[in-house]
């Protein structure tokens, strides 16, 4: 049975669904790679135009499989390509919704965070607990958790393990949306509908600046935006656009 499953929920969209139930979802090394897999295609895939994430009610993504890694040492942890994998996550050039039910902890909130949104059930729990069993946040988590909720609730979190509840990383901006938990692959599957609808150039390019931004002086991320603002000019989904608003009709982008 596949341990991370991808299906085609609506047009447009693709759903990347971790199929690892008996483990509350947990990454273990074939899991990655499947996952992995499953984002390098649709990377390719100019037909997809979001990718919506999830796991089950109970977990999102418990964390690492502690039982596959307890015995690793220093070479194998270096050799293994985790870090590798996190970057064609990372770099996905399609928006990634998070739709997160249950335990997203360790890996599992560190893959939310490569989400460019995240949708959380109301039961969801969102935490870094690596201290507690001798190691620390090593998919992102002390680079992306700072960027997305500052340094000391960050911080909180790092250095006592304890996680949070779903309304609390809503408001320190670790989630986008909270809904009922019956409610969070609906409502996920909702907004990648609307993203899949408009123009997939200036989806793309609005993700690549921000992402390519948020590290950068200011001056230096505002031309990043204005390059990408300009360049958009040059499609047609731009002319396709304008002129239906003109027009005062639904446009149809082709991507092009």
């Amino acid at each position: 049975m596949p341990l991370v499953l991808l299906e085609k929920p609506a047009a447009h969209v693709a759903l990347i669904r971790m199929n690892r139930p008996e483990a509350l979802n947990a990454l273990n090394m074939a899991t990655r790679i499947e996952m992995v897999e499953h984002f390098r295609t649709l990377h390719a895939d100019d037909d997809v135009r979001c990718i919506v994430i999830t796991g089950n009610e109970k977990a999102f993504v418990a964390g690492a499989d502690l039982k596959e890694m307890s015995d690793k040492h220093t070479a194998e942890m270096t050799m293994n390509g985790t870090r590798d994998m996190w970057r064609i996550v990372a770099g996905c050039r399609h928006p990634v919704i998070a739709a997160v039910n249950g335990f997203a902890l360790g890996g599992g909130c560190e893959l939310a965070m490569h989400a460019d949104i995240i949708i959380a059930g109301e039961s969801a729990k969102f935490g870094q607990p690596e201290v507690k069993v001798g190691i620390m946040a090593g998919g992102g988590g002390t680079q992306r958790l700072v960027r997305a909720v500052g340094k000391f609730k960050a911080m909180k979190m790092l250095l006592t393990g304890e996680p949070i509840r779903a309304n609390e990383a809503l408001e320190m901006g670790l989630a986008s949306e909270v809904v009922a938990d019956d409610q969070v692959l609906s409502r996920a599957l909702e907004l990648a509908d609307k993203i899949a609808a408009l123009p997939p150039l200036a989806i793309r390019q609005t993700k690549e600046v921000v992402l390519a931004g948020a590290d950068c002086p200011l001056d230096v991320g505002l031309t990043l935006e204005r390059k990408a603002f300009d360049i958009l000019f040059d499609t047609e989904d731009q002319k396709e656009g304008m002129q239906a608003f003109i027009e005062k009709r639904k446009p149809e982008f082709k991507g092009k």
